[in-house]
């Protein structure tokens, strides 16, 4: 976990996995650098939250996988999901509810699966793409912290390769190109106060 810059209250934080997602960012807002995967997310943005203060909100940058032929470019995400936790059984185990899909206020965006395996062989993508139209590794455990803490939250992700296989050659010689195209997109769309 590293915070490059501070987080104030008029201007959002913006929380990416790792820094080769975050190298074209400007220096007008605060970046968290959480690590790779769900745990490492939830904990470096719980953590900053906890230490206040609390920024305007949360925009989780970062690359996906497309899970549907013909998707590209930078998409804003309108729910999310987690892809390897079951449910269904623990809910039918504890008569409780874990891991619910989350809303998120960018309503009409794709469906992000989260998980902390790297999708990079077809029957897997394939078996997501029923459920979800991206998969990436962070964007569950970001919303639920931010959601928890009460703190607005959007996930932009820019789609790195078909999380089929030969994804993981795929995102090594695309994440630069995708952290640019992430920086065009925080450039246009964010504001000091959003």
């Amino acid at each position: 976990m590293e915070l490059l810059g501070e987080i104030t209250a008029d201007r959002p934080l913006l929380v990416v996995a790792v820094k080769e997602e975050a190298q074209f960012l400007g220096a007008g807002f605060p970046v968290l650098l959480t690590g790779i995967g769900k745990v490492n997310a939830a904990t470096a943005l719980a953590t900053v939250l906890a230490r206040g203060p609390r920024p305007s909100g949360i925009v989780n940058l970062g690359t996906a996988g497309a899970l549907r032929p013909g998707l590209r470019g930078t998409h804003v995400i309108g729910s999310v999901i987690q892809h390897d936790l079951d449910s269904a059984m623990l809910a039918a185990l504890t008569g409780e509810m874990y891991g619910a899909p989350l809303d998120l206020a960018d309503e009409g965006g794709p469906v992000l699966a989260t998980g902390d395996s790297f999708i990079a062989d077809d029957a897997a993508r394939d078996r997501l793409a029923a459920r979800a139209a991206l998969v990436d590794m962070e964007g569950y455990a970001v919303a639920a912290a931010a959601q928890q803490a009460g703190v607005p939250v959007r996930l932009v992700k820019h789609v790195s390769d078909e999380a089929g296989d030969g994804a993981a050659r795929t995102w090594q010689e695309s994440v630069a190109e995708c952290g640019r195209e992430l920086a065009v997109w925080a450039a246009e769309h964010l504001t000091v106060g959003s």
